[in-house]
């Protein structure tokens, strides 16, 4: 699993990346929550990574958008 800190190239994030609640994301696609219960969103890059479950949750890029 590839935890996103900062993207300086202009390539893309690689699936497998995280980004934690708040965080801005940092590639479009679709994230799905990691833990249980679980869930999928498509989420644009520049978007703030969302809360699930009114609670802070790791999101991880599962497919490119």
């Amino acid at each position: 699993m590839t935890t996103f800190y900062q993207n300086n190239s202009t390539s893309r994030a690689p699936i497998g990346t995280t980004a934690r609640t708040g965080a801005v994301c940092p590639e479009s696609g679709v994230w799905k929550v990691v833990g249980t219960p679980t869930t999928t969103a498509p989420i644009a890059k520049g978007n703030r990574m969302p809360p699930y479950g009114n609670a802070a949750v790791t999101w991880i890029l599962i497919h490119h958008a």
